[in-house]
């Protein structure tokens, strides 16, 4: 897969998590300031990722993440692969996992 496609991709899928997690734990209608700083985050890390091809960030060896950071999506993202699991949305696991 190409990298620009990769990070489409990934960008959809932290769009969509974080969007989840925002919602339910801090009940806002949009975003909160905070998840707005991580998603702003995690967007710039993604697209200048210096690997070409672009690997799953779970999987980089590099980390490019600030460890505060990788805490908090690495959070986001359990939450949200949870919730969407036990509301049948298996299709955004296979967007997160393929």
């Amino acid at each position: 897969m190409k990298k620009e496609k990769r990070v489409v991709r990934d960008a959809k899928v932290l769009t969509a998590f974080i969007g989840v997690y925002c919602r339910e734990n801090h009940k806002t209608d949009g975003l909160c300031d905070d998840c707005k700083t991580v998603l702003e985050y995690a967007l710039r890390r993604n697209d200048k990722c210096p690997l070409d091809p672009k690997p799953k960030c779970k999987d980089c060896k590099i980390h490019c993440y600030k460890p505060e950071m990788r805490a908090k999506i690495r959070k986001i993202m359990k939450f949200s692969g949870i919730y969407f699991i036990k509301r049948g949305r298996i299709d955004w696991l296979f967007h997160y996992f393929f």
